[in-house]
């Protein structure tokens, strides 16, 4: 094993945050806005078109471990393994916490998820392609985290 291999993880990681939050400015609420424009507007069904994104991610992340082990080439592994792990961040955090699309992390406490979860409702505010806000999922603008750890220690003092 590598020594950089779990450092090049996480910073291909954290360097998905800015990969998602460009994606989802630029690509889906721009020239792939037929794809993502039922994420905003409730539609009948489990499933979404937006769900096609998933791919986006996936498809790199697979190909990356894929011929990094063929080819012997261990960068491309770590930054796939490192693709794949915000993959699984992105869908306990969005589809699981925010969305709710399944029963679990339902009762999570603490300022930081609430901050996320005030960010994506602003988000989602509007509903069209145009004039939105907040698009990243794990870092949201400072003044969310502000409100949230305020309501949480005013919670916390009244129990």
């Amino acid at each position: 094993m590598f020594w950089w291999g779990p450092l090049l993880l996480i910073a291909t990681f954290f360097g998905m945050e800015f990969m998602a939050w460009f994606t989802h400015k630029y690509v889906m609420h721009g020239f792939m806005w037929y794809f993502h424009r039922d994420h905003h507007q409730v539609e009948a069904g489990f499933f979404e078109k937006n769900d096609v994104f998933f791919l986006i991610y996936a498809i790199p992340s697979w190909l990356g471990i894929m011929l990094g082990m063929m080819y012997h080439f261990y960068p491309t592994v770590w930054m796939g393994f490192g693709i794949a792990a915000y993959g699984i961040a992105y869908f306990l955090i969005h589809d699981v916490y925010i969305h709710r699309r399944y029963k679990f992390l339902r009762d999570v406490d603490h300022p930081y998820f609430f901050a996320i979860r005030k960010a994506h409702k602003v988000h989602h505010k509007n509903q069209e392609k145009e004039e939105g806000a907040c698009f990243g999922m794990l870092l949201v603008p400072p003044h969310f985290y502000r409100e949230a750890k305020k309501a949480w220690m005013a919670q916390k003092a009244k129990a």
